[in-house]
């Protein structure tokens, strides 16, 4: 075991900090990087509790590797080329075997995002794991999400409403008897994947962009109230995968997909007379006016972090 919090980051954590943006890695008081000439710095952070955002049955890699793709996920929602990342991880106790499974995930999520992990800080309480990710971008060409204008086309990539299943099958809530589905359902729940290359594809012809984490009608409602419009998502064309499909109900399905959450999928705007790129779906319309519209109606609009 580890007998200090240095001999902990030495052994676990000092891997894969190299990278084109590093100038200086994990060891001394704080890091370096270089931003292209040209570019600003996009800079995000987000927290998972045990309890609150992962089940306590999720194992340490997928922990750590589902908590990068989170937060990678914000830079895709920007457009950004990923640089590097800072891990700030809070633990009961310091169990090597916890910790070598961990740094697997953390490691193998770093390197499929291209993040060269920093540095960052550990400290001993409950378990929780914020990673604060930061990425490029030129300077004038970012996406936010308050560009969508009306007559816009609203899109998705992926499949929604997936996590949504997944969690409620790791939570005993849902049972799948097909093995292959259930695999595919828990997958895009414990592993999400970062859209990162679409995003930067985006920053070209998107006039809005964000990532869905909290479900597609309350992340589309931060859409419509920052750029100032109304927006219609037509359940019909949600894109539900054939795992779903298979799995639950119809109307269980466009409920999940509406407001499960934890899809780390990008909801975009395009103008009328852009072509939906491959591998999305036009959902809805924007349109003059507020709030969000839809013809089904789910329970809940969405994740709350506060909700009791």
């Amino acid at each position: 075991m580890p007998d200090s919090e240095f001999a902990l980051i030495q052994d676990y954590f000092t891997g894969g900090g190299e990278g084109p943006a590093v100038r200086l890695g994990i060891g001394d008081d704080a890091a370096a990087l270089a931003v292209p000439e040209g570019h600003v710095l996009q800079i995000s952070t987000d927290t998972a509790v045990e309890g609150v955002h992962f089940l306590a049955t999720l194992s340490p890699t997928e922990v750590a590797y589902r908590s990068v793709m989170v937060a990678a996920s914000d830079l895709a929602a920007m457009g950004a080329s990923p640089l590097a990342c800072l891990l700030s991880l809070t633990l009961p106790e310091s169990e090597p075997n916890w910790l070598q499974a961990f740094s697997s995930g953390l490691s193998e999520a770093c390197e499929q995002t291209g993040l060269s992990l920093v540095g960052g800080d550990t400290t001993r309480g409950p378990l929780s794991i914020t990673v604060t990710v930061m990425g490029a971008t030129p300077a004038r060409q970012f996406m936010t999400r308050s560009g969508a204008q009306p007559d816009d086309r609203l899109c998705v990539s992926g499949h929604l409403g997936d996590a949504a299943a997944g969690l409620a099958i790791s939570k005993g809530e849902l049972t799948v008897e097909d093995a292959r589905n259930q695999g595919l359902l828990m997958d895009r729940y414990e592993r999400p994947t970062a859209r990162l290359m679409l995003g930067q594809t985006l920053r070209d012809c998107a006039t809005a962009c964000i990532d869905i984490s909290d479900g597609l009608l309350a992340d589309a409602g931060h859409v419509a109230a920052a750029s100032g419009v109304a927006i219609h998502i037509d359940s019909a064309s949600l894109p539900l995968s054939e795992a779903l499909r298979a799995s639950v109900p119809l109307s269980l399905a466009q409920d999940w997909a509406l407001a499960g959450g934890d899809d780390y999928e990008l909801l975009f705007t395009l103008p009328n007379d852009m072509p939906v790129p491959e591998g999305c779906s036009e959902i809805g319309r924007v349109h003059v006016g507020s709030g969000i519209s839809c013809d089904r109606t789910p329970e809940g609009m969405g994740y709350d972090h506060f909700a009791r």
